[in-house]
Parts: structure tokens; C-alpha cells; sequence
């Protein structure tokens, strides 16, 4: 089947796209963890454009959060019937997100973070700068111009597509995918297939299906004080945690030492990170110190089993310097995969082949993202764009080039048997 029509009807849409992308990004949507206030103006800026664009139906599902303008986090739903109807077959999620990080430093910024600049210079072509322009808008840009393209031909989609505009995907998703999948029964189904436009890389040649189990520890280790040159009248809470760092690295890793092709790198993390500050002088031996850990576990392991082997490792450091040691985990994901044989991968990737011309692959990561909470509960995600990985950074950019080419391939999808 040519798709020259659909194709050039979303290039006829570039103004369009640049001028959304524009609107929504003078609306900050900082979650209230990062001093913002949410994402109301600009959850209310997309309903209202989608509105009077008659797409489908606008749904708004709203997390109560009294830090938040207006006391809540909302969720904002576009359903788009497709020619089975909604009956009891999958429907077609494309999941971005609303919230931003803050811009950071202002002096590291060529413009007001919150006001896009387009630029026509550079190798990759035409690219809009701003907050949030790659991360999430890239991505929801792409798929309201794909639906929009379709009803410009009047093309219906077989599946039913439901665009998901969710709120604090960058502070962890309790006021978003997490409340969701607990506070609304039955808005997800198993046999749903969903796409989240919030990762991949600059060919677009990565569906990420898989993620590493995801521990976060702190670990505080109580000795007790004493002067620098009578370390047998105490215990050097210092020596004792450097001990367990290194105890839980190496032990962790060569307990857990698998190793899976399809994730970069192919083997578990155990990796001390963060330190606090302990005494303020050389000659005093410290009586408490405190120190974290980001542990990266292949999902072959369940976390059960590390935690049993930290705290093992923990008795002995105790034991061995004579001290109390307390380990509290911060943050404990565990994730299912997506099956690399299942029809979300294999429909994107035709996909990605026909728009992009590149044969994408299954991946797995390291890093979280929403789709974990999705695969957790047996629904198929896959995450997957053609990104530049300027999220985060000043002077955060998207190609125009891959907001059209994204909606190609969503727009394939929306069409897909």
C-alpha cells in the first residue's frame, strides 16, 4: 500500500506542529517536587486546542495534589473509536507526557527556556529549541499530528487509539500512570498495545521492551566518635561504610553476575553514588555516615533475592567493626518484559522500516521509565522515538524532522491489522 497521501499530509502540517509545540512550552508544567506548579495551564491549553479540533472525546482524570495549582495533577485522554469499535479487542495507546524539568541554569540558555526559537541552520536541518520541546512534546506533537493527518484523509483507525497526556513522569509518575492504573479500573486492558514516544536514539533503530530491576538504597552506619589518634575508643563509622560499599559492590555483583545480550551494558550495576557529609575536621573519626547506592539488577533476579544478599553482607560489615548499620531502600521497581516476539514490536518495527528505511531492534535498559508499570501489570509497552537525547540539557532541542517522522510512524500504526 502507498502511503505517499497520509505521508504528505503530515508534512503539510509542519506550522502546525511548530506552532503547538510553541504553545505548549509557555506553559511550564514543573512538578511541585521541583518547585513548579504543575501541570494545569498547560494540560487546559491541550484540552482546549484538541477541542476545537474535534478529534474524538477529551477525558480528564485528575490526582488530587494540594501543592499543585488547582489541588490536582490531571490526565488527559483522547479517545479516537477506531472501525472495530471498543469492544473487547486491544486498543492502541500512545502515552506522553505533560510535565517538564526545570530549565536550570538561565545563563547557560541562548533565549527564554519557555519560548521556542526555531533554527533553519545546522547538518540535521530545522529544529525548535525550548523547554520540553524533545522531552516529552516531541513525542505528543508527533501523535495528535498523526491523528489529525488521518482525519484529514478520512481514514479511521481499526484499533481504537487513545493519545494518554499523563502528569509527573519526571518525578517518579505517582500522580500519573501510577494513580491511574490504581485509581481508575478498567481504563487499561491486557490485550492493549501500548507506545511511549519518550526514549531511542538519532536513527530510530531501538524499541526498548525490557527494563532492569531498579533498587535504590541508603545506607547509614552508626559507630561511635572519638579523636583521630584513639580509634580503639570507638568506631569509625567512615571505615565501616567504605567497607560495605566496596562488600556489596563486588559480593552483589559476583552473586548476581548473569548476563543478558539484549541490555547495554549486558550484566547487573551495583554502584555507589551519593555521600553526606560527616565531620568537619581530619582528626575526629566520624560516629555516623551515610551513603547510597543505584543498584541495576537484571530482571532474572528478583529483587527478594538482593535484599537477602544485602543484608547478609550487612551482618557481617556489623559484626566485623562493631557497629549498627541500617539499610533503607528508596526507590524498588521490579519490571516484566515486553515479549520481543509480541505484535507491538513487530508492528513498530515495520513501521519504523517503512518511515525511517532502518530495521529497528528490541533492547533492553537500565533506566526506568513508565513502562514498567504498564508491563507489571501484563500490558505490552514498548518506548521508542527518533531522539537527539537533548532532554535535560540547555538549550533543549527537537528535529522538526523526527516530530513528522514520528507521526509516519504512529500514523502506521494507528492503520496497522
Amino acid at each position: 500500500m502507498s502511503w505517499d497521501k497520509i505521508f504528505h499530509a503530515i508534512d503539510e502540517r509542519e506550522d502546525q506542529a511548530v506552532a503547538l509545540e510553541t504553545g505548549l512550552t509557555k506553559r511550564p508544567a514543573v512538578s511541585p517536587d521541583s518547585g513548579g506548579q504543575g501541570e494545569l495551564d498547560k494540560c487546559l491549553f491541550l484540552e482546549s486546542w484538541l477541542s476545537q479540533r474535534g478529534l474524538g472525546r477529551l477525558e480528564r482524570f485528575d490526582a488530587p495534589d494540594p501543592r499543585a495549582k488547582g489541588g490536582i495533577r490531571p490526565n488527559l485522554v483522547l479517545t479516537i473509536p477506531g472501525t472495530d469499535g471498543e469492544g473487547g479487542g486491544g486498543r492502541l495507546w500512545i502515552m506522553s507526557h505533560l510535565d517538564v524539568v526545570p530549565p536550570g541554569e538561565a545563563k547557560l540558555w541562548t533565549g527564554d527556556p519557555w519560548t521556542v526559537i526555531r533554527r533553519d541552520d545546522g547538518p540535521l536541518g530545522s529544529r525548535l529549541v525550548g523547554r520540553g520541546v524533545e522531552d516529552n512534546q516531541q513525542g505528543l506533537t508527533a501523535s495528535v499530528i498523526a491523528a489529525l493527518a488521518l482525519a484529514d484523509q478520512g481514514r479511521r483507525p481499526r484499533r481504537t487509539v487513545k493519545l494518554l497526556f499523563a502528569a509527573d513522569e519526571e518525578q517518579g509518575s505517582r500522580y500519573g500512570i501510577q494513580w491511574l492504573l490504581a485509581r481508575v479500573p478498567g481504563l487499561f486492558r491486557k490485550e492493549d498495545l501500548v507506545l511511549i514516544p519518550d526514549g531511542g536514539d538519532p536513527r530510530g533503530e531501538t524499541i526498548e521492551i525490557a527494563e532492569k530491576n531498579l533498587l535504590w538504597i541508603q545506607c547509614l552506619v552508626r559507630g561511635k566518635q572519638t579523636h583521630g589518634s584513639r580509634p580503639d575508643q570507638g568506631a569509625n563509622a567512615h571505615l565501616a561504610a567504605a567497607d560495605l560499599a566496596l562488600s556489596l559492590h563486588y559480593g552483589l555483583s559476583e552473586t548476581f553476575a548473569g548476563e543478558d545480550p539484549l541490555f547495554e551494558p549486558p550484566y547487573s550495576t551495583v554502584e555507589p553514588t551519593k555521600r553526606e557529609a560527616n565531620v568537619p575536621n581530619i582528626n575526629t573519626i566520624p560516629g555516623e555516615d551515610v551513603f547510597y547506592m543505584d543498584l541495576r539488577i537484571l530482571p532474572r533476579y528478583s529483587l527478594r533475592q538482593v535484599q537477602a544478599e544485602i543484608d547478609r553482607i550487612k551482618e557481617t560489615v556489623e559484626r566485623k567493626h562493631r557497629l549498627a548499620v541500617t539499610i533503607t531502600p528508596l526507590q524498588s521497581i521490579e519490571s516484566k518484559p515486553t515479549p520481543g516476539d509480541a505484535p507491538l514490536v513487530s508492528l513498530l518495527a515495520s513501521a519504523v522500516k517503512e518511515v525511517y528505511g532502518v530495521e529497528a531492534r528490541p533492547i533492553g535498559i537500565g533506566g526506568g521509565t513508565v513502562g514498567a508499570y504498564l508491563r507489571n501489570q501484563d500490558i505490552h509497552a514498548a518506548v521508542w522515538s527518533r531522539i537527539e537525547h537533548t532532554a535535560h540539557q540547555p538549550d533543549e532541542y527537537a528535529l522538526i524532522r523526527n516530530i513528522l517522522g514520528d507521526a509516519k510512524v504512529m500514523a502506521l500504526l494507528m492503520l496497522a491489522e
